[in-house]
């Protein structure tokens, strides 16, 4: 049945050279490389979840009085978009199942991402030839998380509104250009009647499209060059030891995605996730108690509260307190991850192709530098939370802050010394 067409396709576009090629493509067999393919199958997830959820949301500020089968909100008056959230959550059959299901397998994405670039860090899988390949790793990063928060924003509820209003005063601190990226992005002062339709065509068109490329990108690049491999025997910069893609690296691949699908609807269906009903539809004159974003974001939601209120005039313009937390440490932070490559080779004047990696204990100060990071988001992810830290420990929120204002320092600090001291004694006894 396949012989004749597979011929044909063969006589006009010649394939047989390629396919037979890629058949037999070299893949590592370290469960650790299969990161990657996690934050793959979560995108395919959230394409086709996101597809049926598309079928049935509208993105409309348009202004409707809710009557429905949730009887809390009876009468109440709200945005369609809200409204066709709680039909997709009450009404539409498997439509709180999908909900789940996409946005749990948006932080699931997101955290396989981190996971995979973790392992490439504290690897040294980043070195020639492999920056580019690190520089769209961070780019995707970035861009999912921008996805993910626009995402769970244009339910239009009270806690995605409390986010879209400090994303709106981070947008508008921004010098000189901060008010016209405030009207591009939301058409002004929030809440707009356009905001939700932008956020939405970004999420579902912009930032699904830049991803895909993306990915194709990466794909394509892992593809051209050698895999890494971890130190072993056979295993040296122009050899590879693994699986071949046909039968058994392929027959992994659908296992791990039938795997990774599998466990993302387990937790849609056991662990409840983003429950806009009981936030309510969004308010400009109420807050939501203990708000939280989604745990990618949280790290960015510390730095706000961390920060100490500072003002900076220049000439007769004000650069408000919220630029520092919301602009200015992101861009250095991910301004050092881009850099990174590049700095560690200029440091160490390595200028040759690696394809071994190297494990954390062979670069103890990468290692050490790696973890102090770590660490120091950790606690700034704790900050984010000190309002609910506050209210489990019965504590005062201003004391909790003031010491994770200490330990946002102390802690990663404290890493480097103990990981550094590890590497002395290790280093010590083996003499």
């Amino acid at each position: 049945m396949t012989e004749r067409p597979a011929r044909w396709l063969d006589s006009r576009l010649g394939l047989a050279g390629f396919v037979r090629r890629g058949l037999v493509h070299i893949f590592p067999d370290h469960w650790s490389f299969m990161l990657g393919e996690i934050a793959l199958y979560c995108f395919l997830t959230l394409v086709i979840t996101g597809l049926f959820l598309a079928m049935f949301f509208n993105a409309s500020a348009a202004r409707v009085i809710y009557h429905g089968p949730y009887t809390a909100l009876e009468g109440v008056s709200m945005t369609a978009a809200f409204r066709s959230a709680m039909a997709l959550s009450f009404e539409v059959r498997l439509g709180l199942l999908m909900r789940q299901i996409h946005h749990w397998a948006a932080l699931v994405f997101v955290a396989a991402i981190v996971a995979h670039l973790f392992r490439v860090f504290f690897t040294a899988a980043y070195r020639r030839p492999r920056e580019i390949n690190w520089v769209v790793g961070m780019t995707l990063l970035i861009v999912s998380m921008a996805d993910g928060f626009v995402g769970y924003s244009v339910p239009d509820d009270l806690l995605s509104g409390t986010g879209l209003r400090i994303a709106y005063s981070i947008v508008l601190s921004i010098p000189f250009i901060g008010p016209w990226l405030a009207f591009i992005i939301f058409g002004g002062q929030v809440p707009t009647h356009v905001m939700i339709s932008r956020l939405y065509a970004l999420h579902i068109f912009l930032f699904p499209a830049i991803i895909s490329v993306l990915l194709a990108v990466h794909l394509a690049i892992l593809w051209h060059q050698m895999h890494t491999n971890y130190p072993g025997p056979g295993r040296s910069d122009s050899t590879i030891v693994g699986s071949r893609l046909w039968p058994t690296y392929a027959a992994k691949a659908v296992g791990l995605f039938f795997l990774v699908f599998g466990g993302v609807a387990v937790l849609a269906g056991l662990v409840q996730v983003n429950p806009v009903w009981i936030y309510g539809p969004f308010d400009p004159a109420a807050t939501l108690p203990g708000a939280q974003p989604d745990w990618y974001m949280g790290w960015a939601e510390g730095a706000l509260r961390l920060f100490p209120g500072f003002n900076l005039h220049i000439g007769n313009r004000l650069v408000p307190e919220v630029f520092f937390p919301g602009v200015l440490i992101p861009l250095v932070l991910f301004g050092l991850l881009y850099s990174y490559p590049f700095l560690d080779r200029w440091i160490s004047g390595e200028r040759d192709e690696h394809h071994v990696l190297r494990y954390p204990f062979q670069q103890p100060f990468r290692t050490a530098l790696g973890a102090a990071g770590v660490m120091f988001l950790l606690v700034m992810l704790f900050a984010g939370s000190d309002d609910v830290l506050a209210v489990i420990s019965h504590g005062s929120v201003i004391t909790i802050r003031s010491i994770l204002r200490i330990l946002v320092f102390a802690v990663p600090a404290g890493t480097m010394l103990i990981i550094w001291g590890v590497r002395l004694l290790i280093h010590r006894s083996r003499d």
